[in-house]
């Protein structure tokens, strides 16, 4: 992302003035899909693709906002009844909203911004764009929010403003991003490690199905409803409290999807655990193992992927991939892959081939670089 790019339009739609310049990443996330409103692990790691805005207060209650990617520009004010109806703005104004909540004292602004993180492909543009303005109106209007809390705003914007039930890993991960590292995150209480990561003689790539189907948003919903049924049942808060003997005592009182759904989470917690040891050792054969592990169960139990994925998937497989996965959400968007540095090249242009052959495009291809959480980048 060139800050010239941003710069420009911000100039061009605000009769010549500059403002500060923010940025927030995308992210991947290794391990521990679906786990994160379910109180468990997660192991994301922030990327160096990301939103960057262009902000200066304008001494109005009004928000003044281009987007740059879409060619859109939107005005609006900061009071609960000034909620725009343009999707992407409501980000913005959630965020705002948020912040005023817990009373934080903001005032209007000009922005324009753009992002590089590729839309519907599971690295999570929401979560960039809510921390990218977040950070910046904690930083412009000298407000001492910390960083947890700038995370809980971006939640909070998703849930009260875009209708997503989303857990925080997103977020927290565009926030304490750190180059070079991946975080093991503790969904519950928040407590976070970095683990170095630099698989000598492993790359990581993401393969981009570009599909995007559409019940993703309405599916996430209800398999979240479907894990707070269990943890009703079993009386726990969160399904990270309970263990496979447990689910199975009660298999026959609950729906055979509530089932299957919690048996997913429970073993996930597992694995990302056992991805955490692994790493520590620099076992990556383990990693790759239980990402397919992970995969499998996200197919068969929590039936979040699709036949493009799992065609991805196999492919991978085939190939000798260490370890392959659906990444984010589902229902679309990217597979994460680790592949032996060796064998990168003949996998990639296996996959473009054969997907190409069954699906008539070929996928994107990203590779995976580690970077920094939200950031100011010039003033």
């Amino acid at each position: 992302m060139e800050i010239e790019h941003v710069r420009s339009r911000f100039i061009k739609h605000f009769d010549g003035t500059t403002g500060t310049i923010y940025a927030s990443p995308g992210r991947i996330n290794l391990i521990g899909e679906h786990t994160d409103y379910n109180g468990g692990f997660v192991f994301p790691g922030a990327i160096d693709k990301g939103i960057m805005a262009e902000i200066k207060p304008n001494g109005t209650g009004k928000v003044l906002a281009y987007s740059i990617d879409l060619k859109d520009y939107i005005e609006f004010g900061l009071n609960e009844e000034d909620a725009p109806r343009t999707s992407w703005a409501r980000y913005l104004f959630g965020v705002c909203r948020e912040i005023i909540k817990r009373g934080g004292k903001i005032g209007g602004f000009n922005t324009a911004f753009a992002g590089d993180v590729p839309l519907g492909a599971g690295m999570s543009s929401s979560a960039a764009l809510e921390s990218t303005f977040a950070f910046a109106l904690n930083d412009l209007f000298d407000l001492g929010i910390d960083k947890f809390e700038l995370a809980r705003i971006g939640q909070a914007t998703e849930h009260n403003y875009c209708g997503v039930k989303c857990g925080i890993m997103d977020q927290f991960a565009s926030i304490f991003g750190k180059q070079g590292n991946l975080i093991r995150l503790d969904c519950r209480s928040l407590e976070y490690e970095y683990y170095p990561f630099d698989p000598q003689g492993y790359k990581l790539v993401l393969l981009d199905t570009v599909v995007k189907h559409e019940l993703a948003s309405s599916a996430y919903n209800r398999r979240r409803e479907s894990c707070e049924r269990v943890a009703q049942k079993l009386n726990v808060e969160f399904l990270r409290d309970a263990t496979a003997e447990q689910l199975e005592a009660i298999k026959s009182d609950i729906s055979e999807e509530d089932y299957k759904r919690a048996a997913y989470v429970i073993g996930e917690k597992q694995r990302v655990l056992d991805v955490s040891d692994a790493l520590g050792k620099g076992d990556y054969e383990t990693v790759g193992q239980r990402m397919y592990e992970t995969h499998d169960g996200m197919s068969k139990l929590y039936e979040v992927s699709c036949e493009e994925l799992d065609f991805l998937n196999g492919i991978a497989k085939e190939s000798g991939v260490t370890g392959s996965r659906v990444m984010g959400g589902g229902f679309g968007g990217c597979t994460i892959n680790l592949v032996k540095e060796e064998l990168y090249d003949a996998f990639i242009a296996r996959a473009q081939e054969a997907y190409k052959a069954k699906f008539g495009r070929s996928p994107k291809v990203y590779d995976v670089v580690i970077g920094d959480g939200a950031r100011k980048i010039s003033d």
